[in-house]
């Protein structure tokens, strides 16, 4: 990580919808990103040379339920660490910070389940299975 700078705080909006789109996720509106990242409880994104490369952000209510979003990395940045370093940072902060007692969740998608299981995230099937509602 010599090279890269580990931020505190919310991406932008261009950052966000930037890196959501090159990582390969779903892609957000102007309008949804504008409304939502306010919203947001805890993020870090990760610069080199001022640039946002990376990001991942903790949405929730501040103190009953929390999920772990928006894990991104640009292509020609993955494979140093960068999730790594954004998942501890993201933990760090959940366990210093939300009431011993809160829900944290994430959704993984292929091989990421890997990497969260580091970090203590444990797969809830059989008792629970994750869902979504896609309004579009």
């Amino acid at each position: 990580m010599s090279d890269y700078r580990l931020i505190s705080g919310t991406p932008s909006v261009d950052d966000y919808r930037r890196l959501r789109k090159v990582s390969g996720l779903s892609q957000k509106t102007q309008a949804s990103a504008e409304a939502g990242l306010p919203n947001t409880w805890f993020a870090v994104t990760v610069q080199v040379e001022g640039r946002a490369v990376a990001m991942g952000r903790v949405i929730g209510d501040g103190g009953t339920a929390f999920q772990i979003t928006d894990m991104a990395v640009e292509p020609e940045h993955q494979g140093k660490g960068l999730g790594k370093t954004i998942m501890a940072a993201l933990v760090e902060h959940l366990r210093a910070n939300a009431p011993a007692s809160a829900y944290v969740t994430l959704i993984a998608d292929g091989d990421a389940r890997h990497l969260y299981a580091k970090y203590g995230f444990e797969a809830v099937t059989p008792v629970s299975i994750g869902m979504a509602l896609h309004l579009v």
